[in-house]
């Protein structure tokens, strides 16, 4: 078969073990994202498609126009990117399996939470400029860690903010909550209050339609000055526009994303992009050798299934 896999942006997936169990197919990797008539163009003569996350979305339109494509394989389990009833109606298979690494995006989480607090990218930029320190940092022992969401992601953060000598509290849901207190953590007495107490504050939800916009203006209004709102989720999970219009208002004072309301392909004119106080990464939360080779093997056992005529993981 001839296998496309798409936004390989490090050019990352020849390197991987489950690149080499592929022998004997053709593949041909992408690393730019393309939309569109290009997509379309760029899948023709194309047996299967691998996609990386929710990268690359197949709408109606581009199934529509679908010539050759007989599969697609999904890293992960989502496919809300996926108009399945389109592929469906196309006769295309979806094979959607695996799951990334809970402890990838924790760390990450903290990583940018090191590297806002002290200030690490400006520091990093003078030290090669030749300067000296031109920076005071702020550390987190004895300060309120706020941990939205108790699950996979979430509570190893808290349990790493428990080393830190943080002082936790959780919010969620009633389920969130409860896992939370049987851990041992604190729950906020209330949303108002778990907003107002945190100095550093984490969000940690799926995106749905329950969860989207679930962060307000008016919660970040309630934020500390000298607050941090950390975001490794997902951005729609922020009412559009509030953080950065919340940061410039300083309440809270200082944000680090690794997530965006447009991706791969970013809003050049997005105003968290501009505001020093916000400390941004390309949504490299998932994005390890572990978690990759974790991913693109289960897509590659699902292109293999398919090929040998006896698919998994199908879903639609």
């Amino acid at each position: 078969m001839r296998v496309a896999v798409l936004d390989d942006h490090q050019s990352a997936f020849g390197q991987l073990d489950a690149a080499r169990r592929l022998h004997g197919h053709e593949v041909v990797t992408f690393g730019d994202p393309v939309t569109g008539d290009a997509l379309v163009e760029r899948l023709d003569g194309f047996d299967a498609v691998v996609l990386l996350q929710q990268r690359t979305a197949l709408p109606a339109e581009v199934v529509a126009r679908l010539r050759t494509v007989r599969l697609v394989s999904q890293t992960g389990r989502n496919t809300g990117h996926l108009d399945l009833a389109a592929l469906a109606a196309r006769r295309i298979t979806v094979c959607a399996g695996g799951a990334g690494s809970p402890a990838a995006t924790a760390e990450l989480t903290w990583g940018l939470v090191l590297s806002a607090l002290r200030h690490l990218p400006a520091e990093v930029a003078r030290l090669r400029d030749g300067q000296w320190q031109g920076s005071v940092g702020t550390s987190v022992a004895g300060r309120v860690l706020g941990v939205y969401g108790y699950g996979r992601i979430g509570s190893r953060v808290a349990a790493i903010g428990r080393a830190f000598d943080m002082r936790v509290v959780c919010w969620g849901r009633s389920g969130s909550q409860d896992r939370a207190r049987e851990a041992g953590y604190e729950v906020a007495s209330s949303r108002e209050a778990f907003f107002a107490g945190a100095d550093v504050l984490c969000v940690h939800l799926p995106l749905n339609a329950g969860t989207r916009g679930i962060v307000t203006a008016a919660d970040l209004s309630l934020m500390k000055p000298g607050a941090l709102f950390v975001n490794t989720s997902r951005a729609g999970l922020v009412e559009p526009g509030a953080l950065a219009a919340a940061v410039a208002a300083g309440r809270p004072g200082r944000a680090a994303v690794d997530v965006f309301d447009t991706e791969p392909v970013l809003d050049a004119a997005d105003p968290l992009l501009a505001l020093p106080g916000v400390t941004a990464t390309p949504h490299l939360g998932y994005v390890t050798w572990d978690v990759l080779e974790s991913l693109y093997g289960t897509a590659v056992d699902q292109v293999l299934a398919f090929a040998a005529g006896d698919p998994v993981n199908v879903v639609g």
